[in-house]
């Protein structure tokens, strides 16, 4: 019998079995049996529902975890080329310290000659002024002797006179001249014993000082970088073999999702057709009030269409635009002022069927929820967490569950899943989705979902 269930679901849509329909009339034994089969089924997907949904949750932890191993690599590669960077120009620097040494030394060569070439203008300037000396006598014995001469030496007596003052004068200034080139001479001595590089010797001027502790201080640098190099390069090592651990472990997890969503597909098909058998099931009642809600919007929407109150054009309308400032991201369409004063009386009243049911909204063939349960329509504060799980309207929620129901076309899908209640709380719940059609086109689905 199970291998016949089993045939009737493989086919283009899913019908009661004639032999299993007959076999349910044979008696309350046989229907005890298939309840039972169905409870066994639904706690299957239960379990099902629980381990993709912490498989998902694993899934999405490996994704991050990936991505931020994956920026780390980027952020170690970075680092090994800016070491490369520092490598290169502190090199450079060393080169240009060398280059500043022979400079200076140059330099200090050349302060030598100075020094040399003032001594010999000093020398020069000693050699004048005992010229002067000498001027200076010879110009004073002139002017005695004019004196004695009287009348006729007197001119040569003032000419005497002029030469003696100029001697003076001449004197003075190379003495002066002397004085200032000694004392150049001893200043640019000094520099060029500072500037001057003595191989070999211990102690050297303070500016070849000061360039020796920056070239120690560069070369101190160059070392630094090639072993923090050599780190990072095990690091890179490092960082790719985790790379590769955990995109195994993601292609992993993503088999098991497979395997865990065929698992819960094959729970949710017994569910379904144990249904469609009319047995009747703990979920039977709320299948029957998603169908129907679904006919009753579907009238609804057919009778707007037919008084003109919103052109079916508006009603498919599927352009989407975004709300600003929204997180979760929300949208307009051109039927959400419609959908806000005919679902809310369907909707509403679904919620009355059972404290177990969470939700019962219309949702269009994409996801989109233009208008939720009023404790879910609740506008936006700015904190994620909170706008997350009450305000869920204007959404659009094309997950595995959202979409399937959204686009069923069958009489009704019964789906198992894990929904988040926000703030990391989790709950598995039941949604019966019957088709919404208007005009014989489909619209989308109802969708109500409940607890275990």
């Amino acid at each position: 019998m199970m291998k016949k269930l089993l045939l009737a679901k493989n086919g283009p849509a899913l019908r009661p079995v004639d032999s299993l329909a007959a076999a349910t009339a044979a008696g309350p034994d046989l229907n005890a049996a298939i309840r039972s089969i169905a409870q066994q089924a639904s706690n299957i997907g239960r379990e099902a529902a629980e381990v993709r949904g912490l498989l998902d949750d694993t899934t999405k932890t490996s994704e991050r975890s990936a991505q931020g191993v994956a920026a780390l690599a980027d952020q170690v590669k970075s680092i090994t080329r800016a070491q490369d960077g520092i490598g290169s120009v502190s090199n450079t620097s060393l080169e240009a310290v060398e280059r500043v040494r022979g400079a200076v030394d140059e330099v200090g060569r050349e302060v030598s000659a100075i020094v040399s070439t003032l001594r010999e203008v000093s020398d020069a300037a000693a050699s004048i002024t005992k010229i002067a000396l000498q001027t200076r006598l010879v110009a004073f014995n002139a002017s005695v002797e004019a004196k004695r001469a009287g009348e006729a030496g007197r001119g040569f007596g003032v000419v005497a006179d002029a030469v003696k003052d100029l001697a003076a004068k001449v004197e003075s200034s190379s003495k002066e001249i002397m004085r200032t080139i000694g004392v150049l001479d001893g200043r640019i001595d000094a520099l060029a014993k500072e500037i001057r590089f003595r191989e070999g010797d211990a102690e050297q001027g303070a500016f070849h000082s000061a360039l020796a502790d920056v070239r120690s201080g560069v070369t101190d640098i160059i070392g630094a970088a090639q072993q923090s190099r050599t780190i990072c390069a095990g690091l890179d090592q490092q960082m790719s073999a985790i790379v590769g651990e955990i995109g195994q472990s993601g292609r992993a997890l993503g088999a098991a999702m497979k395997r865990s969503e065929s698992f819960l597909g094959v729970s949710e098909r017994l569910i379904e057709l144990v249904a469609e058998c009319g047995v009747e099931t703990d979920d039977t009642p709320y299948i029957n009030a998603a169908r129907e809600a679904a006919g009753q919007i579907a009238q609804l929407l057919e009778d707007a269409v037919r008084t003109g109150t919103i052109s079916e054009a508006h009603l498919f309308d599927e352009a989407y635009q975004p709300m600003p400032n929204t997180n979760p991201a929300q949208h307009t369409t051109r039927f959400i002022a419609l959908a806000d004063r005919l679902f809310p009386q369907v909707q509403e009243r679904m919620l009355t069927l059972s404290d177990k049911v969470v939700f019962c909204i219309a949702a269009d063939r994409n996801g989109y929820i233009s208008t939720h349960n009023r404790k879910y329509n609740q506008p936006q504060r700015g904190d994620l967490a909170w706008d997350s799980a009450n305000s869920r309207y204007r959404r659009i929620f094309n997950d595995r569950t959202g979409l399937a129901s959204a686009r069923n076309e069958r009489p009704f899908l019964l789906q198992t899943y894990r929904r988040d209640m926000g703030g990391g709380k989790f709950v598995v719940m039941k949604e019966a989705a019957a088709p919404i059609t208007v005009n014989g086109r489909h619209w989308g689905g109802v969708r109500l979902a409940f607890k275990f």
